[in-house]
């Protein structure tokens, strides 16, 4: 669909893309962080010469951003081997430190590293002034005071889309390591330790489904006052399929401790039997499973909306951490598909998601959900292409700008992958 498609009157926002476009393709990643700088000028992202590519080791994207005063002139200030088409390297800006920081994913060629050739790079843009943390990261604190990590190699393993790729690899992994977990990485020195283990996550609340599974954790987020930690545990004996991932949504706090476990959706898994064909299930069909729980995200300090299987009927609930886990249903009947769901930073009034792509049509829809009207407002629909799968498929994953009045989405729908910017505020 083209941007002058998106003016006619079935969609409430005007759409425009950010660049020239081709040759150069661009994306930022996930869902879950703002591409924009505080001063609302400059737009995060990666840069790349192909659409599709299969990633190795080796295969480099720029790191930049586009001065939104200027033309949309694109700022190359580093390159980065350490990413992949959902997450990008997980660049964002350092909000909590001076100036115009940022931090991104890198592989370091540090052999000794505990996670080895792996970190992340801090870059000053102002002053050119870089360090390297012996960690990558997987999410940072509001507050940039630390940041999160896990193995992507582990994760290349069990759930590829995520995960980066390696030298050699992928190579067998231990299935629930007692020194192996989150690790928790000071930014201001670099020490970083472990402070949940997949042991501990299996000996916490266990089930017997984890007993011959291999352990991962993803989706991990830290709440505003950057004073408590969500993630997704998950587990499988077949990694391979994606509709054998089991779930659970917990808690803690930033050193580990005080886990809470808010929802689980183990249940049987036919897939396992001998005589399953593996091929017969669909690229969405796990996203659109009736048992998964995915893309978590803080509301506030206390709340988390996710979609989730509570109560036997998937839908998107509102969870309270600290009210015994009390859940609400969000959109009843209006909120039907998985989506990744962001609340406006400036009005919790306004929820914001997107779709996975139509069976028939391929066509993913932008939104934004009414909290106090129950209604939904539809943005603009995209085309995907089918060619594209799970590791290089281009999600909308919408971020808003700061002041809520824009929000920005990576798209394929002209043929290329670039970045959109989608001005909302004739709605909120």
């Amino acid at each position: 669909m083209t941007n002058e498609l998106l003016d006619k009157p079935r969609f409430a926002a005007p759409c425009r893309r950010v660049g020239a476009g081709a040759p150069h393709q661009h994306f930022f990643g996930y869902y879950n962080k703002s591409a924009w700088d505080r001063s609302g000028r400059y737009l995060l992202a990666q840069q790349v010469p192909w659409m599709d590519a299969e990633l190795t080791p080796a295969t480099t994207a720029r790191i930049g951003y586009f001065d939104l005063q200027d033309n949309d002139r694109f700022h190359e200030v580093d390159d980065t081997t350490a990413w992949n088409w959902q997450m990008g390297s997980q660049l964002q800006w350092l909000d909590g430190a001076p100036g115009r920081q940022l931090i991104y994913n890198s592989r370091t060629g540090d052999a000794g590293a505990f996670y080895a050739g792996f970190g992340a790079t801090i870059l000053d843009v102002d002053t050119g002034a870089r360090r390297v943390l012996p960690m990558p990261v997987y999410v940072v604190a509001p507050d940039s005071r630390y940041a999160l990590s896990v193995d992507y190699r582990r994760l290349y393993v069990t759930h590829r889309t995520i995960g980066y790729s390696e030298a050699n690899g992928p190579f067998e992994l231990p299935l629930a390591p007692a020194d192996d977990g989150i690790h928790a990485t000071d930014l201001n020195t670099g020490t970083a330790r472990l402070i949940v283990s997949y042991q501990d996550l299996r000996q916490f609340h266990s089930r017997k489904s984890m007993d011959k599974a291999i352990h991962w954790v993803s989706h991990i987020e830290i709440n505003p006052s950057s004073s408590r930690v969500l993630f997704l545990h998950r587990w499988t004996e077949r990694v391979e399929d994606e509709t054998c991932f089991l779930h659970r949504l917990i808690t803690m706090n930033p050193d580990g401790s005080d886990l809470r476990l808010l929802e689980c959706s183990d249940h049987p898994l036919p897939q396992l039997a001998e005589d399953f064909d593996p091929r017969a299930v669909g690229t969405f069909d796990y996203e659109k499973s009736e048992y998964q729980i995915s893309h978590p995200l803080w509301q506030d300090d206390d709340h988390i909306i996710v979609w989730s299987p509570h109560g036997g009927k998937i839908r998107y609930h509102l969870y309270h951490d600290r009210a015994g886990g009390a859940v609400r249903v969000i959109g009843e009947g209006v909120l039907v598909e998985n989506g990744h769901m962001t609340f406006s930073p400036v009005n919790k009034r306004w929820l914001l998601s997107d779709t996975y792509p139509d069976a028939q049509t391929h066509e993913r829809v932008l939104f934004l959900f009414d909290m106090e009207t129950g209604r939904r407002h539809d943005l603009g629909s995209f085309y995907a292409t089918p060619d594209l799968g799970k590791e290089n498929r281009c999600d909308l994953h919408p971020r808003w700008r700061r002041d809520g009045r824009q929000v920005c989405i990576d798209s394929v729908h002209e043929s290329q992958r670039q970045i959109y910017i989608v001005d909302v505020s004739g709605i909120v």
